[in-house]
């Protein structure tokens, strides 16, 4: 039986971005998980996709790690572990925001730009095409103290639109 092979262009700017082939059964779950590996990033923060591509908790479609903690932000979300790919991003909807880590606020703008029927297992995934160069998931500054010793200190990040 074929399954549904869904490109998603997933970006930061109009110059950083990531286009991925994935099954189109696997989970929001999986996608986070997979934009997290092709951006370089730690997978260790909450998430969620929402249609409000500016300001997500404005949104009215959401799919939150928090609705599968039973504490959604967004009123009528769904969870992220049994929402399918397919179903998020169906043919025709319009672009999801994926917010990762509600701290630093990295803002992902993604959207479906094609898909195939193809035999792939459900956790199929692969980066077509990468554009830009990644940011640091957490940069450091470096501080000297008055002995003159060089210390790192973590830069706070500034909200990604």
């Amino acid at each position: 039986m074929a399954h549904e092979l869904i490109t998603l262009r997933v970006s930061l700017d109009s110059k950083t971005y990531r286009d991925v082939e994935i099954s189109g059964e696997a989970s929001l779950y999986k996608l986070a998980e997979v934009i997290n590996n092709v951006f370089g990033f730690d997978f260790d923060h909450a998430f969620g996709f929402y249609d409000n591509l500016k300001n997500p908790y404005r949104s009215k479609i959401a799919f939150e790690l928090f609705a599968d903690m039973g504490d959604p932000t967004v009123e009528g979300a769904k969870g992220v572990k049994k929402t399918k790919i397919a179903e998020a991003f169906a043919a025709g909807r319009k672009p999801l925001a994926f917010l990762y880590d509600y701290g630093d606020e990295w803002l992902f703008e993604i959207k479906r730009t094609g898909s195939r029927a193809q035999e792939a297992p459900k956790a199929f995934w692969k980066m077509i095409k990468s554009e830009g160069e990644a940011p640091e998931q957490y940069p450091a500054y470096e501080d000297e103290d008055e002995a003159g010793e060089v210390h790192m200190h973590p830069i706070p990040m500034p909200k990604k639109v």
